[in-house]
């Protein structure tokens, strides 16, 4: 019998370990540098975490909000940003690490909340970022997307399909979507809450190859007229777009990363900032020659005061001695 219960509490001890390491297992993902970074805070998964654990299949819909920032800090990365739109829709990490954060290892804090019963979930995200031959690809290509909020447009499939749109249009060997921007992050207005409009996102993407001729078809003079008088320019393939998303063509930009770093390496060397070695400091002597401002002193204030008094005797003599009468 004593054995038995023996048995019994190291089976209890085993699976409260087991439970506390699944609620505290830190999950890694391995994102490329250059390359949009989308993560998903699935409320679901969150769910069976809150006690009393829920069986799978609950009905229950508990409001749940995430708390996301780096551990050891108050905030997340810089270049890593979260959206939750309400406390009953999943949040969402999203971002571009560049090259500079390759071989780091980045762990954000999870904290969820469950807004009903005040319990709280913790969970680890290990990012490791990888490097990439193709970064950065040297032609890129923003396009502004006013019929999508930031959250619609990071859905995989949504975001798919996008990037099938462009790769239509551009023909790449390699495409990558770079990074996703909610319009209100560069100035736009939030919309009004009627005729279900819409944030509006940027999106920029980048490919191996020139840009196509339907995407420079916004750069002729016509075109740049009718954005210039805030008319819609004719761009040939917007058709292939406009069924899902509907694209400010004036507003895409293209950058050539290549002519970029040709301007940037024909530039003059800045130098280091460091100013050359002249020596050591040489300060001037403790005793001075003592100086006369005496006579600078008298220069001063004589010069003007002549000019002065012949001003005022010529403007009396005016004044007093030619009058009419007199």
């Amino acid at each position: 019998m004593d054995n038995f219960f023996y048995f019994l509490s190291k089976t209890r001890t085993f699976l409260m370990v087991t439970i506390l390491s699944t609620l505290h297992a830190d999950r890694n993902v391995y994102p490329s540098a250059g390359v949009l970074f989308v993560h998903v805070l699935e409320r679901e998964h969150f769910k069976g975490e809150f006690p009393p654990y829920p069986k799978p299949g609950d009905s229950s819909n508990d409001p749940i909000t995430f708390n996301t920032n780096l551990m050891g800090y108050p905030d997340r990365p810089g270049w890593l940003r979260y959206i939750q739109r309400t406390s009953h829709s999943d949040g969402v990490l999203y971002g571009s690490p560049t090259a500079e954060h390759v071989g780091k290892a980045t762990i954000i804090e999870i904290i969820a909340y469950n807004r009903r019963t005040f319990e709280t979930a913790r969970h680890n995200l290990v990012i490791n970022i990888m490097s990439t031959e193709e970064y950065p690809l040297p032609y890129q290509a923003e396009f502004y997307i006013k019929n999508m909020n930031v959250e619609e447009m990071l859905a995989s499939e949504v975001l798919g399909d996008f990037l099938g749109a462009v790769k239509n249009v551009w023909q790449p060997e390699r495409l990558n979507a770079i990074n996703i921007t909610s319009a209100l992050d560069r100035g736009g207005r939030v919309p009004l809450p009627i005729n279900n409009l819409k944030e509006g996102v940027y999106v920029m993407v980048g490919a191996d190859v020139q840009f196509s001729s339907c995407l420079r078809e916004v750069e002729n003079p016509h075109n740049q007229l009718r954005c210039s008088q805030e008319m819609e320019p004719v761009i040939s393939c917007d058709k292939k777009f406009r069924a899902q998303f509907d694209i400010d063509w004036c507003k895409i930009n293209l950058v050539d990363i290549t002519k970029m770093i040709m301007i940037h390496s024909n530039r003059l060397d800045p130098g280091t900032g460091v100013l050359p070695d002249i020596g050591g400091y040489n300060p001037p002597p403790e005793s001075l020659k003592s100086r006369d401002f005496f006579a600078d002193f008298l220069i001063t204030l004589a010069v003007p005061s002549a000019v002065a008094m012949v001003l005022f005797s010529v403007l009396g003599y005016s004044m007093c001695c030619r009058r009419e009468g007199v």
